[in-house]
């Protein structure tokens, strides 16, 4: 492992977000790209640790479509939301920046996500080399975490969430905050929903960002599409109707007003082609994108 990069504040590539924080970092510890602190465009997506299907997905659609737009995609490496954001960013060829809450030589958790950031994106911290991760440092990271970034971007979090942290350190700093919306009997989508009624502005997909934010277009999957295309209007059908859900093959077809042996046909061409997963009790639910990719 190569030693860590040290940046003080003032440096010629000291982030100059970071001075307008409240309780400014005087130092930086980084391993990866110290280049990608001179990107103008960079987003936050953050959410719970423990996401529905529904709120991955999405974390990794958004995410994904960000980082193909060339945005950086910054976020806190917690399990959940957070990785999803950082391994989608990665496997669409992007950038993205991890903000740690322990020595960036001590990240937490650990695992070759953590390695591919280091060697891919970037890592950093304002605790120095040889820290070990404590809870009190996590809500202080967030607010460097929204400092770094244009806009932040909550896609799913729980009524008390750090999610809403990052929230309130953006508010706090002028930024904007988007949230997804979720299903409103789902525990997961009580934090993001809240961010709504407290003025945050809604979006359904990364397009609205890229517009919104930097008058961009969102950039073509290298390689085309994941998979091909829906083969039927009624395969089409499922697909919006498995949104956020998790349905057995019977509710389906209520749902979408068919033959249940016409869904099941469609089903399995929808899971050949990558599109579903068929998980145990002959329920049915969308494939997010690196079930798709195996």
């Amino acid at each position: 492992m190569d030693p860590p990069l040290h940046l003080s504040r003032g440096a010629r590539d000291w982030p100059a977000e970071l001075d307008r924080v409240e309780c400014p970092p005087e130092e930086l510890w980084l391993r990866g790209r110290r280049e990608l602190l001179a990107e103008p465009r960079r987003v936050a997506v953050v959410g719970t640790r423990a996401p529905s299907p529904y709120g991955e997905a999405q974390a990794l659609r958004f995410a994904g479509g960000l980082a193909r737009a060339g945005v950086v995609v910054v976020s806190g490496l917690a399990r959940g939301i957070d990785q999803a954001a950082h391994r989608a960013a990665l496997e669409s060829a992007g950038a993205t920046i991890a903000v740690l809450g322990s020595g960036v030589d001590r990240p937490w958790p650990r695992g070759e996500l953590t390695e591919r950031i280091a060697r891919e994106g970037l890592l950093l911290s304002e605790y120095p080399p040889g820290m070990d991760p404590r809870r009190h440092h996590f809500p202080l990271r967030n607010r460097i975490l929204a400092g770094l970034a244009r806009a932040v971007l909550v896609v799913e979090a729980a009524w008390a969430s750090g999610s809403l942290i990052t929230a309130r350190w953006a508010v706090a700093q002028g930024k904007t905050v988007y949230a997804v919306p979720g299903r409103v009997d789902h525990p997961m989508s009580r934090g993001a929903h809240r961010l709504l009624r407290e003025g945050a502005t809604l979006v359904e997909a990364p397009e609205e960002l890229l517009a919104e934010l930097f008058g961009l277009e969102p950039a073509a999957e290298p390689g085309g599409a994941w998979r091909p295309a829906p083969s039927s209007p009624l395969a089409a059908r499922i697909l919006t109707g498995l949104q956020g859900e998790t349905l057995t093959a019977d509710e389906l077809a209520e749902l979408v007003g068919s033959r249940v042996d016409g869904v099941l046909a469609a089903l399995v061409d929808l899971e050949l082609d990558g599109w579903i997963v068929r998980t145990p009790g002959g329920l049915y639910r969308l494939a997010v994108r690196r079930e798709r990719a195996t």
